[in-house]
């Protein structure tokens, strides 16, 4: 079990490339935090993904620009801050040292709540170390409609299915030694999306109310998706 975990207020970490960040990614943040009375939510933008190529036509954009759009979009929401984490850690961002550093960060303080959309959740599977993550963190697991999943058995990874115990409504589930817990989270269904963001730019179109408006010009006129400023639009 957990040292008093229980007793340990409760923070988020929304990692992700954040490429660029968007309403979706926040409004997603905020009712992953009030569903689970969370302290606060840590943004955790990646430096180099491991999971994503370069890609000359569709591209990820410069550490530092996505960071600092993160840091605009959150400002004001005292609940909401930044973790440069990975940001300042050299090689491509695997989960599990993240968690093993904000764990032993953390101790004795705060307990983490990695969250994490239904999709990837079930291809954690073929992440590094699996079963590490999984005791080293809670998860809340998004899921929105259409389709959203109704049991945590349906897209659990079985590698780690054996470690938990799975309540019998399907919504939550405990790890039998580790003590950490997995939380279903339904949200809003935004079909708002980063790529959706990129492809606007790369057109030529307005991202307006896809991004806060903090950074939507900075985005449009940075140039990194496409086109740059759209003359007010």
């Amino acid at each position: 079990m957990t040292d008093s975990g229980a007793r340990l207020d409760r923070i988020g970490l929304f990692g992700g490339t954040f490429n660029p960040i968007h309403l979706g990614h926040l409004r997603a943040a905020e009712e992953v935090r009030e569903a689970l009375d969370l302290e606060q939510i840590l943004f955790i933008p990646s430096r180099i993904p491991p999971h994503k190529q370069a890609d000359e036509v569709d591209p990820i954009a410069p550490t530092e620009a996505r960071l600092a759009w993160v840091e605009e979009a959150i400002t004001g929401h005292k609940s909401f801050s930044i973790d440069r984490i990975e940001v300042d850690r050299e090689g491509p961002s695997f989960l599990v040292d993240t968690l093993s550093s904000i764990r032993e960060r953390e101790a004795g303080r705060r307990r983490t709540v990695f969250i994490v959309g239904e999709d990837a959740f079930a291809e954690m599977g073929d992440w590094r170390a699996p079963e590490s993550i999984f005791a080293l963190t809670d998860l809340a697991v998004m899921t929105r409609p259409p389709g959203q999943i109704a049991n945590l058995s349906e897209r659990m990874p079985e590698v780690v299915k054996p470690d938990f115990e799975i309540a019998g409504d399907g919504m939550s589930a405990r790890h039998k030694e580790a003590g950490t817990r997995i939380d279903l989270v339904p949200i809003s269904a935004l079909d708002i999306s980063s790529s959706k963001v990129r492809r606007a730019c790369r057109e030529g179109r307005s991202i307006r109310f896809l991004v806060p408006e903090t950074i939507r010009t900075s985005i449009e006129a940075s140039g990194r998706y496409g086109p740059g400023p759209l003359d007010g639009r």
